[in-house]
C-alpha cells in the first residue's frame, strides 16, 4: 500500500488511475475479495459452513475491539452506521425536557434519528465557524439536561477533526451527558485514541477498504446498561426460542445488543480481511505517509482560485479537503475525464487522501484542476 510494489500487488484496479474518493468508497486489496471468495466456499457446506462465518465473526469483532481500543465483547457489528444509531436512539429512551446535542458538519446517520418528530428531546445545534466545530460554541449549549452530544471524528463534509479529549472533557465538566462519535472519516486512516467515548460507530465501506453491509459499534463496560436497545429481532436477545419466549424477551446487554438479526457473514468476512490488512500496513505508518500529502495538497489548493472550506490548521486535518467552486460540476466532470477522480457533493468538491496514494496523484490533481479552472 505503501510502496510503488505493494500498491501495484495489492490494488491492481489503480493502475493508470488517481483514485481521491476513499471518503466516498474506498478500494479494497485483493486480500478482501479473497475473503468473499472463501465465504462462498464455506457457505457451500450449507449449515456446516456456520463454524466458519463464526470464526470470521469473531475474528472481526477482535480486530474492531483492537482498533477501538476496546475487548470484542465490547464490539457488535450491525448492518451500517444508520441502523447503529437507530439502536441507540432505541436505547437512549428519551424523554420530554431530555437535551441532544448535534452538529452540522456530521452525516445524516449520526444526527437525524434525534430529529425526527418521534423523539421527545429538544435537539440543539452546535454549529460549525468557518468549517470548523469550536468547543467554545458547544460549551453554551451544555446543560444538566444534556443527556447526548453526537460527534464525528472527522467531518464527511469539510476534513475537520475535533480535538475529542477537549469535547469530553467539556461535555462531562457541565452535564451527565454521553458522548457518541463516529469515526467513518476516520478508522483505519489516521492513529486513534477513544478514550472517554460512550459509544462508537463507524461505517466499513470507505478507509477500512472492506464492503458495504457493516456497522461497526463500540459500547465500553460501563456504559451498557444505556446502550442495550430494546429491539425485536433474535441474535440480540438473551433466549428468543425458550418457553416463554412469547411472553417476554431481554436483549443481550452493550454491544450484543445491536446485532438483531442473522450476521451480514459476507460483510464480516470483508471486515475481517480489510482490518487485517490495515494491521499488517500499520495505521500509523499510513498516516506518516498521506498526512504530508495531504498538507501538500491543501497549500496548493490555497494558491487557486477556490473557496476552500477545510480550516488550515494542521492539527486539524485527517485526510479530507474540501473546497467549493461556482462550477463545480463541470470542473469534476472535467477531472474525471482526465482520469481524476474526486466527490462533488452538495456544490463542493471533496479530495481524500489515503496510503494508496502518491506525490504523482496529488501533482496530477493540481494540474489538471488549474487546466479546468481555466
Amino acid at each position: 500500500m505503501l510502496t510503488t510494489k505493494t500498491r501495484k500487488r495489492d490494488f491492481p484496479s489503480l493502475e493508470g488511475k488517481t483514485y481521491l474518493n476513499t471518503a466516498a468508497e474506498g478500494i479494497p486489496p485483493l486480500a478482501v475479495g479473497e475473503a468473499l471468495q472463501q465465504y462462498f466456499a464455506d457457505k457451500q457446506d450449507g449449515f456446516d459452513g456456520r463454524k466458519a462465518h463464526a470464526a470470521q465473526w469473531e475474528a472481526a469483532k477482535a480486530l474492531t475491539a483492537e482498533f477501538f481500543g476496546l475487548t470484542p465483547a465490547e464490539v457488535g457489528i450491525c448492518s451500517c452506521s444508520s441502523e447503529a444509531y437507530n439502536l441507540a436512539a432505541l436505547a437512549l429512551k428519551l424523554k420530554k425536557g431530555d437535551e441532544v446535542i448535534v452538529n452540522d458538519l456530521d452525516f445524516p446517520a449520526s444526527s437525524t434519528p434525534w430529529i425526527q418528530q418521534s423523539c421527545p428531546a429538544t435537539v440543539k445545534v452546535w454549529r460549525n465557524l468557518s468549517g470548523a466545530l469550536r468547543n467554545e460554541d458547544l460549551v453554551p449549549l451544555l446543560t444538566p439536561k444534556t443527556r447526548l452530544v453526537t460527534v464525528s471524528l472527522v467531518s464527511f463534509y469539510t476534513g475537520f477533526r475535533i480535538t475529542l479529549p477537549e469535547v469530553i472533557a467539556s461535555v462531562k465538566k457541565r452535564s451527565n451527558a454521553m458522548v457518541a462519535v463516529d469515526v467513518t472519516q476516520a478508522l483505519g486512516r489516521i492513529p486513534l485514541d477513544l478514550t472517554g467515548a460512550d459509544l462508537i460507530v463507524s461505517s466499513t465501506h470507505k478507509w477500512i477498504l472492506s464492503s458495504h453491509g457493516g456497522g461497526l459499534v463500540g459500547v465500553p463496560k460501563a456504559r451498557t446498561a444505556e446502550w442495550t436497545a430494546p429491539a425485536g429481532g433474535w441474535f440480540n436477545l438473551e433466549d428468543a426460542f425458550g418457553p416463554k419466549s412469547f411472553e417476554s424477551v431481554k436483549s443481550k446487554p452493550g454491544a450484543a445488543s445491536f446485532m438483531v438479526g442473522m450476521p451480514n457473514y459476507p460483510a464480516l468476512y470483508a471486515i475481517r480481511a480489510g482490518l487485517d490488512y490495515l494491521k499488517g500496513v500499520g495505521v500509523a505508518n499510513i498516516d506518516a505517509h498521506a498526512r504530508p500529502l495531504v498538507l501538500h495538497c491543501l497549500e496548493e489548493l490555497k494558491k487557486l482560485p477556490v473557496e476552500v472550506l477545510t480550516p488550515d490548521e494542521p492539527e486539524h486535518i485527517a485526510g479530507i479537503l474540501a473546497f467549493k467552486h461556482p462550477k463545480a460540476e463541470e470542473i469534476q466532470k472535467r477531472l474525471h475525464a482526465a482520469g481524476v477522480h474526486l466527490m462533488n457533493p452538495a456544490g463542493r468538491l471533496r479530495i481524500s487522501i489515503h496510503g494508496y496514494n502518491t506525490t504523482a496523484d496529488v501533482e496530477k490533481l493540481i494540474k489538471e484542476l488549474k487546466a479546468a479552472l481555466k
